[in-house]
């Protein structure tokens, strides 16, 4: 090699070899400032679907809602079919050159009509399972019901709650001292 090679070799080392202190130093540094903090999207979210809702019940309980879950879904397939096709229905017609108001219009009452449809034979079978237990245990489903599934409150709303409950039950443990004393 001559000498000018080995110059260029050199420098261009030189170069990446600053690139790759760079990155490296720059990723300790990183790593370093967020070592032990938590990040929004690692938190564990409480799981918010309808077949938890049961969770407070016991085992066979909540066995049973599952599986009165999956027969009323099963059942409901055909609507829910029936909404995703006319879900694809509206979307070609919005991309389509000319706009047909008349057909958009039927294909999304179609949508909505299978959406109800589906809706409404879930809720009966929630419905049809509440009816088989017995008052403690509904008053759990209802809570569960209130955390969990289409029912549940919004999460401003379910903290609003928790807190008044709180303030309640230490109101209650100040009245019981106050008239023990």
């Amino acid at each position: 090699m001559s000498e000018r090679s080995w110059k260029l070799t050199l420098v261009g080392s030189l170069v990446l070899n600053a690139f790759l202190l760079g990155a490296i130093g720059g990723g300790a540094i990183q790593w370093f400032s967020t070592r032990g903090e938590t990040h929004a999207a690692a938190r564990v979210q409480p799981p918010t679907a309808l077949r938890f809702a049961a969770n407070e019940l016991s085992p066979e309980r909540q066995q049973q809602f599952l599986d009165a879950l999956k027969r009323a879904r099963r059942e409901g397939r055909d609507f829910a079919l029936e909404g995703r096709e006319a879900r694809h229905q509206v979307l070609e017609l919005l991309a389509a050159p000319q706009l047909d108001r008349p057909a958009l219009d039927a294909a999304l009452a179609r949508t909505r009509a299978a959406d109800t449809a589906l809706r409404t034979h879930i809720e009966q079978g929630v419905a049809d399972f509440a009816a088989t237990l017995t008052p403690d245990e509904r008053a759990k489903f209802a809570e569960g019901l209130k955390r969990r599934g289409q029912w549940r409150l919004p999460l401003q709303q379910q903290k609003a709650q928790q807190q008044s409950e709180q303030g309640s039950e230490q109101g209650k443990a100040q009245e019981g001292q106050a008239a023990s004393e």
